[in-house]
């Protein structure tokens, strides 16, 4: 028992999950209708059954919390929610098979083992064996024992490297939010300072002009191509981490519903999408009129968007060194599938060893569970909310743009401020 019950600490150790996402869905502030809502919450009850696990109930598992979510989180009744749930887990529906293998082979070891052993019937009478030329199947504990640490530790270093990758794919994404929102307001607080407003000094010979007066159309569209194409760009780059069947019409129809024309086709044609976003929002920056400084110090947050669009790349193209996961995958199912050999024995006390049999069964879904949720999180892209990410930095662009910035004053105003303030330099 004391076997068991170590089994049973590897098997809810560190990584946990839930299913689904919740069902309690929150608006999303956007500027264009989408096609994926952020929070998918868990498969209707018309659903398919091959969309409540595997590959088809991936995209019910972009969860996104807010304060109501983390409330039911923390609840105190989580446990008895979450056990009463695991009928219904896509993470064990999608062990059937490998559940099935180890408790068939926990099953035929109870039926042959009484059939060359000896049985008790229903009445508690102990009958001779039916075939007594056969020995009973039987392994030792001990080597299982011995190898538990070793399985342990495959399982941790899968899991912990799994979930590592996940974590770096979201950190990318938040860099994006995070810049993506930081270039916009620079954008908009400078724009219409091409020089230095303050003296007209000149500047490596060069002398700098005076702030002007902003044509309020002109800098309305301006700042709209530096939103529009910042947006292009998150979510083009959404479109290339995501598989071509869930993504390629809504892509094409979003961006042809925000964009000209000719921006759109230009992107959706290139061979590499998000760089030919990047490069429109290169070219909408510099035709922002603004100090060249200011414009390098915008152009510093497309660097970093190359860098997380290069990173994630790199997660999706490479995964964890495929002989390490075989390996971890063998060395497991091996074990369990002899394990019901080695159990026999300890559970002498139950009916001809009859609980040996949901015992194998409760010891395969804990432990294949946990190299399944290290295959799931591998591969974050179709379990982040990446449509929603785009969404909302569509839709914190926009607003952004359209506040009042430099320039918006009446030009009186703009020269006042800047004769009361310029002593002061």
């Amino acid at each position: 028992m004391k076997f068991l019950s170590a089994l049973l600490l590897l098997a809810l150790s560190p990584t946990q999950t839930v299913a689904f996402a919740p069902a309690n869905n929150h608006a999303v502030v956007s500027a264009a209708p989408s096609s994926t809502s952020l929070q998918m919450g868990p498969p209707s009850p018309e659903s398919l059954l091959t969309e409540t696990y595997g590959e088809g109930s991936r995209k019910y598992r972009r969860t996104v919390y807010t304060h109501n979510e983390w409330v039911k989180h923390r609840s105190s009744d989580r446990f008895i929610r979450n056990i009463s749930s695991m009928y219904n887990s896509g993470v064990y529906k999608s062990l059937g098979r490998e559940v099935f293998a180890t408790t068939a082979i926990a099953t035929f070891l109870v039926v042959f083992n009484a059939l060359t052993g000896g049985y008790t019937d229903f009445d508690g009478v102990q009958h001779e064996a039916i075939i007594s030329s056969l020995p009973q199947l039987t392994l030792p504990l001990t080597p299982f024992t011995l190898l538990s640490p070793s399985l342990g530790l495959l399982l941790v270093f899968r899991t912990n490297s799994s979930y590592g990758r996940w974590d770096e794919a979201r950190k990318f994404w938040g860099l994006n939010i995070n810049h993506t929102r930081d270039l916009n307001r620079m954008a908009t607080a400078w724009y219409g300072n091409e020089g230095d407003p303050w003296d007209g000094t000149e500047f490596m010979g060069a002398p700098s002009s005076k702030a002007q007066a902003i044509d309020p159309a002109e800098r309305q569209y301006l700042l709209g191509q530096i939103s529009l194409m910042t947006w292009a760009f998150v979510r083009s780059m959404k479109r290339h981490l995501s598989p071509p069947d869930e993504d390629e019409d809504d892509y094409i129809a979003e961006m042809k519903s925000r964009l000209s024309p000719e921006q759109a086709e230009a992107i959706i044609s290139a061979v590499h999408r998000p760089n030919r976003a990047l490069f429109d929002l290169s070219v909408a920056i510099e035709k922002l009129p603004m100090h060249f400084l200011r414009k390098d110090e915008l152009n510093k947050n497309l660097s970093i968007f190359e860098d997380t669009l290069g990173g994630c790349e790199r997660l999706l193209s490479s995964p964890i060194p495929l002989f390490y996961s075989r390996h971890t995958a063998r060395f497991l199912s091996t074990w369990l599938l002899l394990l019901p050999f080695a159990l026999y024995g300890q559970f002498g006390d139950s009916w001809n060893h009859i609980m040996m049999i949901p015992a194998t069964a409760f010891i395969s879904v804990s432990l294949f569970g946990i190299e399944e949720l290290a295959t799931q999180l591998e591969e974050p892209f179709t379990i982040l909310p990446m449509q929603g990410f785009c969404d909302k930095i569509g839709g914190w662009c926009d607003e952004i743009t359209s506040w009042a910035g430099q320039g918006q004053e009446a030009e009186e105003a703009v020269q006042a401020n800047i004769a009361e303030i310029a002593p002061s330099r």
